[in-house]
């Protein structure tokens, strides 16, 4: 059967955030967390698929994004209230533990909550990003990392970002998807709802805070020690924006961790390859064995 999606304002860490909801209302629960620039949209392939097995799903505009409230301070953007947010939905779900999945920035979260909140977690998976302290020494010493990376640089000038990707109707993140993505990964409809989305005022700026955020007020740092909670990552090899190997770096600091690469996938193997991320997240939630694909 096909649930419907339910549309909700979840009031967390101080602010509302527009949550869509799916499956039966007695399953364990899974977040499911997006990345830039997308919004609980960029679930849609997995929504049905994950309530179908028995699952309660839920997929927040992240903090910043579409239909969430957005903040004006950058500081309001800090890892520590992003994973807040997460934790405030955990408990209007009057949910002790649930299982999280995140693509791009909301595998940031994931990651930053596996480490300092291990207590509310059962098991997560995270979807091409590595963890921050992955990247950052990556960053410092990797130049072909460096120059994937030229856009978080130029997200940092005021206003500019914000122009440049408002003009023509939204032309730079309409060829961000396309031009980074397998060829028909999205469609004219797909892209009317993400321009819908980028139009919601003060959304652009909410968005690119993550960024901004992330350099004036995040410090990065390993781990004191192996990261506890199950973790699975699955990951594009032919990423436009992270070099492969970081997955690899991400996974020795897992204590039980598995890593999945997609030969022919890019940094949005959850909408390229929807039927394969999908038996491997339930198989992985469920607590199901899956081998290693090198």
């Amino acid at each position: 059967m096909e649930f419907p999606l339910e549309h909700h304002q979840i009031r967390t860490n101080g602010l509302l955030l527009h949550v869509v909801q799916c499956g039966p209302t007695g399953g364990a629960l899974v977040v499911l967390l997006h990345g830039f620039p997308e919004f609980w949209y960029g679930w849609r392939h997995q929504l049905q698929a994950l309530a179908a097995a028995g699952c309660r799903v839920w997929a927040p505009d992240q903090r910043g994004y579409n239909l969430s409230d957005k903040l004006t301070r950058t500081s309001d953007y800090r890892i520590e209230q992003l994973g807040a947010d997460v934790l405030g939905l955990l408990d209007a779900a009057d949910t002790q533990k649930a299982m999280l999945v995140g693509h791009d920035w909301g595998a940031a979260v994931v990651w930053w909550l596996a480490e300092h909140h291990p207590e509310r977690l059962q098991r997560v998976a995270v979807l091409n990003v590595p963890h921050p302290a992955v990247l950052g020494r990556v960053l410092r010493h990797r130049p072909r990392q460096l120059l994937k990376s030229w856009y978080l640089f130029f997200f940092q000038v005021p206003w500019l970002p914000e122009q440049l990707f408002r003009r023509r109707a939204f032309r730079f993140g309409r060829r961000a998807l396309r031009g980074t993505s397998r060829p028909g990964t999205f469609s004219s409809d797909d892209l009317r709802h993400y321009v819908r989305a980028w139009a919601q005022p003060g959304a652009l700026t909410g968005m690119l805070n993550w960024y901004r955020a992330a350099f004036r007020h995040t410090r990065a740092s390993a781990p004191s020690r192996l990261l506890t909670v199950p973790v699975r990552i699955l990951w594009g090899r032919k990423d436009a924006f992270l070099v492969p190997e970081l997955a690899q770096a991400s996974l020795e600091l897992c204590e039980n961790g598995r890593l999945t690469y997609f030969d022919e996938a890019t940094h949005w193997l959850h909408h390229e390859e929807p039927a394969a991320v999908n038996r491997l997240l339930l198989e992985f939630l469920q607590g199901e064995s899956v081998p290693v694909v090198s």
